[in-house]
């Protein structure tokens, strides 16, 4: 894709340390790919205060939205991510999960199914596994399609161990460079047909209710653009018949 090809990295990191490196390699591995940092250090967005209004009334309603709704403008204009963190107690690093914090409305409204996504995380020690997996299941949750992952362990090496970083990347690069669309787990299917029976039901969320009718996606087993092989799709309609009778 070369100079088309359009990343954005989001980086939960405050210093300029090991998961900084790591997204310096994977840039070199993508080339001439059009990149755009967003450095949450820089950001100062304030602290989500758990209003709800995202969820219940419209992400619009978030005293937050302009700030919030720059970095995802930008995800939007990308063919894929980088996102990086390191581990801070066991989790991503305040920045990050503060951020988390002010899209949780995509849970109920994903949007994100022809994106792919590159996650990075660093530790001096132990966590990393369960962070990038934190983290994969955030971004699964927006709705997107493919998530790479390299998870290091730096604490006590001299250099910065690149073998994983470099087969994440390169898988990355490919997969993007492809323009396929993988076909979804049935854990994402679920989570697809919960909201679209919710959306569905006597007294939904509005903002939800809106959105799922808006996108016409409520009328669908999955996001069209992404296929479902036989056995997926009678999955994905008896998943949504329970949830419906579950959920009047």
């Amino acid at each position: 894709m070369g100079d088309d090809m359009k990343i954005l990295i989001i980086n939960g990191s405050p210093r300029k340390k090991n998961t900084w490196a790591m997204v310096k390699r994977a840039k070199s591995i993508l080339g001439e790919a059009e990149f755009e940092e967003v450095q949450l250090m820089k950001e100062k967005i304030p602290m989500c205060n758990g209003c709800f209004k995202c969820i219940m009334e419209s992400e619009e309603n978030c005293p937050h939205h302009d700030q919030i709704n720059t970095i995802l403008e930008k995800l939007r204009n990308a063919d894929g991510l980088i996102i990086a963190s390191p581990v801070y107690a066991m989790n991503v690093t305040a920045l990050l999960k503060n951020f988390f914090d002010h899209t949780a409305y995509l849970y109920h409204r994903p949007e994100f199914f022809e994106k792919k996504a590159l996650v990075f995380v660093s530790t001096a020690g132990a966590g990393q596994n369960d962070v990038a997996k934190y983290i994969d299941e955030n971004l699964r949750h927006w709705g997107f399609n493919k998530v790479y992952k390299a998870a290091i362990a730096c604490g006590g090496k001299e250099h910065l161990e690149t073998k994983e970083i470099d087969k994440a990347s390169e898988k990355f690069k490919k997969d993007i460079e492809s323009n396929k669309l993988h076909s979804p787990k049935f854990m994402d299917i679920i989570f697809y047909n919960v909201w679209r029976a919710m959306a569905l039901t006597e007294d939904p969320i509005k903002a939800d209710a809106e959105y799922w009718e808006s996108t016409d996606l409520v009328s669908h087993d999955f996001a069209p653009v992404v296929k479902l092989n036989p056995i997926k799709k009678i999955f994905a309609k008896i998943m949504f018949f329970i949830f419906k009778r579950v959920m009047k």
